[in-house]
Formats: C-alpha cells, sequence, structure tokens
C-alpha cells in the first residue's frame, strides 16, 4: 500500500526544491514502490477556491514533510502562515512528520525563527544546506520510515555483523573482568570462569551460526579500532571559549568503550579544578574537596556520547573543554521519536545501539530505565551549577553542554603550571589559605592517600607523589599494600581505571 506524502514549505521560497523533490521520490527504484507525493501547487486551478483544500489533503497523507527556511510566508485572517497552520493539521491528526531546517546564511525572519523553535520541542528535525543535502536527508527519513513500518528489513548497527570480528580479536582477560563487575554491580548471574561463548550468547553478542556481532570488538576487542577506526573520543582543552589555537592540552583515546569512557572523563576532571578546604575539627580527618563540576554529570555526558553514537559514521566523539564550558560532541541525532524537550522529563530509553547499552548498563556504565538524563540535571542543581544544555544544530551531531563556573574559568592564571601542581595548589576560602599537605600533615602517608582517593578517585601516581610528599615508586608501594590489605581497590583498566576507598 503507497504512502502518501505533503510537503510543506513557503512555495516561492523552495519552489524548485519542493518539485525537484517530488520527481525524485516518485522515480526512486525503491521509494517509488512505496511513496506517493502531493505537492498543492499541483491542484488544478479550479480545485482551489476552497481555503481549506491544502488541509484536507493534509488529513489525507501518512507522512507530512515539512521543510522550514528563513521567510514565514503569508499569513491568514487569524495571522497564521499556511505552512504553520499545516504542520498544526498534521500534529492534531497524529501524522508522521518529518521536518527539515535550511541550516545555509541568511537571516530568519523572528516569527518563522519562533515557529521552527515549537516545532523542534515536538520532533525530530534534520538540517540541511542545498537541495543535494536535503535529498539526502529526505531519502535517510523515508528509508527509516519504512524500516519502522516493517516494509523493508535493515539491521542496525549492533545487531550487524558486518566488521568481520571473530573470537581471536576478543580478549578473555576483559571478558572475565566484565563477568566479575558486571555480578557485583547487577548481579549477574554467570561465575566469572564461564564459557565465553556463553557470555557472548548471553549478550546477544553471538548468532546461532556463531558469528559475532559488531558490538563484541567495541566491547571485549583486543584492537577495537581494527574494525571501527573512527570509534575514539578526542579530547582537548582551550585556552579561550572557542576553538583556538594552541591547545592547553590535545589527546585522541582508543580502545573499547569502557576504555573510551574512563579515559575521556579522567581528561576532563584532571583539566577542571578542584577546591581543596581546611579540615574541620572533629572526628574526621577528611579535607574537604569539591571539583567544579560534577563528576557524575561529566562521566554521563561522555557515556551517553560513546553508547548512542553512530557508529556508520565518520566522525569520532569529541570532548572540548573550553574557557567556560564543557561540549561533548556525538555523531548522529537523537534516536526516532526522541526530542530535546523529552530529555528534559522522565522519558522510555530508547538506545541507538541497544545491545551495546546493555552490556554497558550490567557493567554499571548507564542506567537502563532513561534517567540518565534527569539525574545530570538534579547532579548540577546539587552542585549550584546550571544544568546541562542539549542541542542538535546538524542531522550529524548532537551535544551536550555544561557550564562551568565563572569564578573558574580563568586559565590563563594557571597555564604556566602543570595541571597536576595546579590541581593541588592552596585555594582561597574564607581569606586563609591552605594546602592539602598542612591540612593532613599528621596523618601517615598511607591515610594521606587515602583521604585524597576518596575525594579524587582517578588520581594518578604522580599526582599523589605531589600531595604526599613521596616519590612516585613510594606512591605505587603504598598502593599495593592498601589494596593488598582490602582498603582500597583500583576498578577498570590501569589506564583510565579509577580508585574506590572501602575502609
Amino acid at each position: 500500500m503507497s504512502q502518501r506524502i505533503f510537503i510543506s514549505s513557503v512555495q516561492r521560497e523552495f519552489a524548485k526544491e519542493r518539485k525537484a523533490l517530488a520527481e525524485y521520490v516518485r522515480k526512486d527504484a525503491i521509494l517509488g514502490r512505496f511513496f506517493d507525493v502531493f505537492l498543492f501547487e499541483e491542484v488544478p486551478a479550479q480545485e482551489r477556491k476552497a481555503d481549506g483544500v491544502y488541509l484536507a489533503e493534509v488529513d489525507a497523507c501518512d507522512i507530512y514533510l515539512g521543510i522550514f527556511g528563513h521567510t514565514y510566508g503569508n499569513v491568514d485572517s487569524s495571522g497564521v502562515s499556511a505552512t504553520e497552520r499545516e504542520y498544526l493539521r498534521a500534529a492534531k491528526r497524529h501524522k508522521t512528520r518529518i521536518c527539515f531546517i535550511d541550516k545555509s546564511a541568511g537571516d530568519t525572519e523572528p516569527r518563522q525563527a519562533a515557529f521552527i523553535s515549537r516545532v523542534s520541542e515536538d520532533v525530530v528535525r534534520k538540517g540541511f544546506v542545498g537541495y543535494d543535502d536535503l535529498r539526502t536527508a529526505v531519502y535517510a527519513a523515508l528509508a527509516k520510515c519504512l524500516e519502522d513500518k516493517g516494509f523493508i528489513n535493515v539491521l542496525p548497527f549492533d545487531a550487524s555483523k558486518t566488521a568481520g570480528v571473530t573470537m581471536k580479536d576478543l580478549s578473555v582477560v576483559k571478558m572475565r573482568d566484565f563477568i566479575r563487575t558486571a555480578r557485583e554491580k547487577r548481579q549477574f548471574p554467570f561465575p566469572v570462569n564461564v564459557p565465553i561463548e556463553q557470555l557472548l550468547m548471553a549478550l546477544e553478542l553471538l548468532d546461532d551460526d556463531g558469528r559475532l556481532l559488531n558490538p563484541a570488538a567495541l566491547l571485549f576487542g583486543k584492537r577495537p579500532q581494527k574494525f571501527f577506526i573512527t570509534s575514539e573520543v578526542k579530547c582537548a582543552q582551550f585556552y579561550a571559549d572557542r576553538v583556538s589555537k594552541p591547545m592547553a592540552d590535545h589527546q585522541i583515546y582508543t580502545g573499547d568503550v569502557f576504555e573510551l569512557v574512563d579515559q575521556a572523563t579522567r581528561f576532563v576532571m584532571t583539566h577542571i579544578s578542584n577546591w581543596v578546604g581546611t579540615r574541620e575539627t572533629g572526628d574526621t580527618a577528611e579535607v574537604p574537596t569539591k571539583f567544579e563540576l560534577p563528576y557524575d554529570a561529566v562521566k554521563e555526558a561522555i557515556v551517553n556520547a560513546v553508547v548512542h553514537r553512530d557508529y556508520t559514521s565518520n566522525a569520532s566523539v569529541q570532548v572540548m573543554l573550553f574557557k567556560d564550558r564543557l561540549e561533548v560532541w556525538s555523531p548522529g541525532g537523537l534516536p526516532r521519536g526522541m526530542t530535546i524537550g523529552k530529555l528534559f522529563a522522565a522519558h522510555k530509553s530508547v538506545p541507538v545501539n541497544p545491545l551495546l547499552a546493555r552490556a554497558m548498563y550490567l557493567k554499571g556504565y548507564i542506567e537502563k530505565s532513561g534517567t540518565g538524563t534527569g539525574d545530570m540535571i538534579a547532579k548540577c542543581a546539587s552542585w549550584g551549577v546550571p544544568a546541562p544544555e542539549w542541542y542538535e544544530d546538524d542531522p550529524d551531531d548532537f551535544r551536550v553542554v555544561l557550564k562551568r563556573p565563572a569564578s573558574e574559568t580563568n586559565i590563563e592564571k594557571t597555564k604556566v603550571k602543570t595541571r597536576v601542581e595546579t590541581r593541588v595548589e592552596t585555594r582561597v576560602e574564607t581569606g586563609v589559605k591552605s594546602s592539602v599537605e598542612s591540612s593532613v600533615k599528621k596523618l601517615s602517608s598511607a591515610q594521606k592517600i587515602m583521604t585524597y582517593l576518596a575525594a579524587n578517585p582517578m588520581a594518578t601516581a604522580h599526582e599523589l607523589s605531589i600531595v604526599v610528599n613521596l616519590t612516585v615508586k613510594g606512591v605505587e608501594w603504598n598502593l599495593k599494600a592498601l589494596t593488598e590489605s582490602g582498603r582500597i581497590r583500583h576498578v577498570g583498566p590501569t589506564k583510565g581505571g579509577h580508585w574506590e576507598v572501602i575502609g
């Protein structure tokens, strides 16, 4: 059965594009089999007597395809343009709505900008620049509609076997570590020494013919980038509030998805300020510390970018730390049906890569119920920093922004120091300067290390050597002793993991 498409836009602004799109869909070997296109300008003149003709066509369509540019268009007696009236009718009739926003240079009329803003709150919209870009975006959107309606069957990335991963490409050590952590975090029922084939089948990463699905390489691969070269995270720190050179620091991280998250999170936390106060009089020996951004919110932003990205894209996840904010960019937009507005309320979990997301849930990196964004908002509120901001400015990019506190954004003051010295330098609180060392000078080296690790779980041996005034070798000896005595433990890979203080 043919699906009827209603193309809506300001006619004079997209006259050529409307006609070209209709012709393209009708003549395409695949789309032409499933879709029929309605253009209002093709209706014979004698049938244009009633103003409600185009609304009747909206009622009759299956898919509303909106193209929104810089012009609002002529308005009716109520002051509403035909394009907005068509959109409202499609929304009222619960039609499938696919919208495209012209991102080419030009001033957008205020009423049109307001209209686009309202549309963006309701539906997923994609940007385009020029007809070729629009045609490609329309094709992808219509193909997705066919897939959703069951007319065609195209497996998602993480349910495919396109990479050709084999057992020899996977790390048994990583899989054993996964089971160990999943048992602790989520009561995963398998013993650590279970045959790896059983683990892979339980995670739905092995099909009936014994072939591995794509996520196996991302989760447990010895060299994941051998199969997916862009499955990396690029991290950069800038002195200014924009992309500029020279950069304060720049790193490209590779490894499995867990390592990517840990390394990128560590990059951010070791490049932002950590306030260190004085030890209050009392029974505790802990020194109060506080990062300028909440660790959990930073990690959640990076986890989401790594888990929900489009792994068929040639782009990489980017973590950019500016003077005034942190931005985390992820290739690919929101899942179909999800909008920016829905992120601020309770919503269903709709992972782009469900098999990958399930494995990361089992290891404790994400929650399954779609509460991650709500947790980020709550954490930022409790921290006293602005709520995260989400943007989908381009069909191929999604980003989250965390604002840095204004008092902590002057990188110029600290650029002559190493970032480790900056993090443990004296901070001014209530007019008195104090350092970590003076606050804990009566404690043993082991106690100092535990105190600092409790507040800085991703601290390095070099960093600890500055805090406790020991050599790196001395710190490593203490870490080993504390680990063997069960007072601390290291979680995750050697590079990119974190410490937990047990007691």
